[in-house]
C-alpha cells in the first residue's frame, strides 16, 4: 500500500524490488560517515532500511543534508533499490539483502537529543522510559508487543464474531458495587453528593444482558480497580468479557475452548483440545497453587504418614492432630548449593507464610546436612527418599500447617526455586482449574466472603451445606491458566432470586443493603433469568505472555507506575477549586 508520502515502509522492500525507483519516510536511527560515503538506518513501525548517500549518485545538496541529520530526526527519502555489495547482507533483517542509493532528501522535522537510546537492548530506567513514553515507543520491541496486542485482539473478535457472538459495550459510569476491590469514584456534577463508579468489571451487566435476551455476548472491555499494582496489575485494565445464557458449564468452556484455539492459532500457538481440566484442591495439592505452570515438576508430597511415629515433635506432632499436615517439594541441584545460600531460604519461605522452613540437603558426596536429619530413623529417611525420588544433590523443604497454608507455602517455594534455578519452561501451558470452593474465610474481617465473586453458581448437591459447612461447598468455576498465570476466570452465575439472596445473607448483607446495592439484579432475576455462564480473559496479561515480557506494562501504550502515576503527564494531579466547587466537593 502506498501513500502520499511514500511508496513502501521501511520493512518491506526485498530482492524483488531491485532496480525499483521507491520514497521511504520515517526516523533516523543510526547514521555511519564512512569518509565520502554515509549509511543512514531509516526506520519506521515496519522494520528498518539501509539508505547509502553517495556523492556520485546524489546531488551536491543532498549530500550535504545527509551529512547534517541526526538521530530521531523524521526524514523522507527517494531513490533506488539496490543490492547490498556480496559480504555485506544483513541477516537480522528482513531487508538485510538490499539498500536504496538516495537521490533527494527532505528533513521533515528536527529532535532534541533523546535521553536516552532508542533500542530494544538499552538499560534505561523505567522511571525514564515512563516519562517519555511516546520516544519509548518507538522501540521496535515496543512497536512490535502493540501489534501482537493488535492482532490477536483482531483474532479474538473474529473468532467471537465467527462464533455467532454479538459485541455489546456496557456503561463506563456505572453504580458502586461491592466486587472485591476498591471503585474509583465519579462524583455526578447535576447530582450533588452522588457518586457514579468506573466499572471494575461488566459483571452484573453481562447478567443482565443475559436477561434481556442477548444470549451470546463479549466485549473488549476497560475495566478500573482502585489496588495495589504488581507487574501484572494496572489500575486500568482490559479483559475480554463473554456471557452466554440457556447453557450449562460445559458448554460455555467448550466454546471459549473453540475460540481460543482459532485466536492462538492465528499468532502461530497451537492449543490441543480439549484442554486439561484439574480440579482446584488437586491443584493445590500438586503444585501449591491455583494456577500451575506445569511445564516442569516439582511437584508437592504429602509425607505426614512417613513421620507419624517420629522423634522429631514437629512433625509428629502434625501427623497426630486433624487437619495438619507435612508435605515436601525436591528441588534439584539446589542440594550442592553452600549452607548459607540454603540458610536464608527460611526468608523466602516467610513470604509465603512458613514460620521456618525444615529442610534436608543431599549432596553430591553423598552426605546429608540438615539441622533435623538427626531425629530421623534409618526407615523414615528410606521411606522419604522413596517418597521424593531422591538423588544425590537434591533439596528436599518442608512445610507444616493446615492443607492450605502447606500447599501455599511450598507453591511459593516451588516458583521460587524454579526461576533460582532456571528450570527450563518450554512453549506454553494451557489447562482449566475448576471447582474451586465457593467461598474462604477473611481472616481479617473474621467473615466469609466470595473465592470468585458474590453471584457464583454452588454446586447444586451442595445446597444444603448452606447452613451447617459453607466453607465446604464447590461452586461452578473455572480459570483459564496460561504459563502459571491466571489468564482468565469465570464460572456459572446465579439466576434464582432466593438463591442469590441467600448467598447474600451468607456474605453479610443485610436485606436492606443487598437491595440498595443489587436491587436492580434482584429485581431482574425475578422476570425469568435464564442459567448463565461467562468468563473474563485478563487481554494485558496473555499479550504479556505472548510477547515473553516480563510486565504487563510492556504490552500497554501508556501504563501507570507501581503508586498509580502516570509519569509522563504528571497524573494523578489537583484540580482547582472552581473544579471542585462544581461537583460539590472540597478537600479536607
Amino acid at each position: 500500500m502506498s501513500y502520499s508520502m511514500h511508496t513502501h515502509t521501511c520493512g518491506e522492500l526485498r530482492e524483488t524490488n531491485i532496480g525499483e525507483e521507491v520514497t521511504l519516510t520515517g526516523w533516523v536511527w543510526h547514521r555511519r560517515d564512512h569518509g565520502g560515503l554515509i549509511f543512514v538506518d531509516l526506520r519506521d513501525r515496519a522494520g528498518v532500511t539501509q539508505l547509502e548517500f553517495d556523492p556520485e549518485v546524489c546531488d551536491e545538496a543532498t549530500f550535504h543534508e545527509a551529512e547534517t541529520i541526526r538521530s530521531e530526526w523524521p526524514i523522507m527519502v527517494s531513490g533506488t533499490v539496490r543490492e547490498r555489495p556480496e559480504g555485506q547482507n544483513n541477516d537480522k533483517l528482513a531487508t538485510g539483502s538490499i539498500e536504496v542509493y538516495v537521490t533527494n532528501i527532505a528533513v521533515l522535522n528536527t529532535s532534541k537529543t533523546p535521553p536516552f537510546q532508542i533500542e530494544d537492548h538499552v538499560d534505561t530506567a523505567e522511571d525514564v522510559r515512563l516519562r517519555y513514553r511516546y520516544l519509548d515507543l518507538r522501540r521496535p520491541r515496543m512497536i512490535s508487543n502493540l501489534k501482537l496486542r493488535s492482532d490477536f485482539t483482531f483474532a479474538l473478535r473474529e473468532a467471537f464474531h465467527g462464533s455467532d457472538f454479538l459485541e455489546v459495550e456496557t456503561p463506563s459510569l456505572f453504580k458502586s458495587t461491592p466486587e472485591g476491590a476498591r471503585d474509583f469514584l465519579v462524583p455526578s456534577r447535576m447530582q450533588p453528593g452522588h457518586f457514579y463508579a468506573l466499572p471494575q468489571s461488566p459483571q452484573l451487566l453481562k447478567e443482565l444482558l443475559m436477561v434481556g435476551g442477548v444470549e451470546r455476548y463479549y466485549q473488549v472491555a476497560k475495566c478500573f480497580r482502585d489496588e495495589d499494582l504488581r507487574k501484572d496489575r494496572q489500575p486500568e485494565f482490559t479483559q475480554v468479557d463473554v456471557e452466554m445464557s440457556f447453557v450449562t458449564q460445559d458448554d460455555v468452556m467448550g466454546a471459549l475452548e473453540r475460540v481460543f484455539a482459532e485466536a492462538f492459532d492465528r499468532m502461530g500457538v497451537h492449543i490441543e483440545l480439549p484442554l486439561r481440566r484439574i480440579q482446584y484442591w488437586d491443584a493445590m495439592d500438586t503444585y501449591g497453587t491455583d494456577k500451575p505452570d506445569t511445564r516442569y515438576g516439582m511437584e508437592l508430597h504429602d509425607v505426614t504418614s512417613i513421620f507419624s511415629a517420629s522423634k522429631f515433635k514437629l512433625f509428629a506432632s502434625a501427623a497426630a492432630t486433624e487437619g495438619q499436615f507435612v508435605k515436601a517439594i525436591n528441588a534439584k541441584r539446589a542440594g550442592a548449593w553452600p549452607r548459607a545460600r540454603i540458610d536464608r531460604l527460611a526468608d523466602v519461605a516467610a513470604e509465603f507464610g512458613a514460620k521456618g522452613l525444615a529442610y534436608i540437603a543431599f549432596r553430591e558426596d553423598g552426605s546429608v546436612t540438615s539441622p533435623i536429619v538427626k531425629f530421623f530413623s534409618d526407615e523414615e529417611m528410606a521411606a522419604l527418599r522413596a517418597e521424593m525420588g531422591v538423588e544425590p544433590g537434591d533439596l528436599v523443604m518442608f512445610a507444616v500447617a493446615d492443607r492450605l497454608h502447606a500447599d501455599e507455602i511450598l507453591g511459593g517455594m516451588r516458583s521460587h526455586m524454579a526461576n533460582e534455578l532456571d528450570v527450563p519452561r518450554e512453549g506454553h501451558d494451557f489447562l482449566w482449574v475448576v471447582n474451586f470452593p465457593l467461598f474462604h474465610w477473611d481472616e481479617d474481617r473474621k467473615c466469609l466472603d466470595s473465592e470468585h465473586q458474590p453471584f457464583t453458581q454452588p454446586n447444586e448437591d451442595q445446597l444444603d451445606l448452606l447452613d451447617t459447612d459453607p466453607l465446604a461447598m464447590g461452586s461452578h468455576t473455572m480459570d483459564f491458566v496460561m504459563d502459571g498465570y491466571e489468564a482468565g476466570g469465570g464460572g456459572m452465575r446465579i439466576h434464582d432470586a432466593r438463591l442469590q439472596e441467600k448467598i447474600l445473607e451468607k456474605l453479610g448483607f443485610t436485606p436492606e443493603r443487598a437491595q440498595a446495592q443489587f436491587g436492580f439484579l434482584m429485581n431482574a432475576l425475578e422476570f425469568g433469568a435464564p442459567p448463565m455462564g461467562g468468563f473474563a480473559l485478563g487481554l494485558d496479561r496473555v499479550c504479556m505472555l505472548l510477547a515473553g515480557a516480563d510486565n504487563i506494562r510492556e504490552v500497554m501504550a501508556f501504563p501507570k507506575t507501581a503508586s498509580g502515576s502516570d509519569l509522563m503527564s504528571a497524573a494523578p494531579s489537583e484540580v482547582t477549586g472552581a473544579q471542585l466547587k462544581e461537583v460539590s466537593l472540597r478537600l479536607l
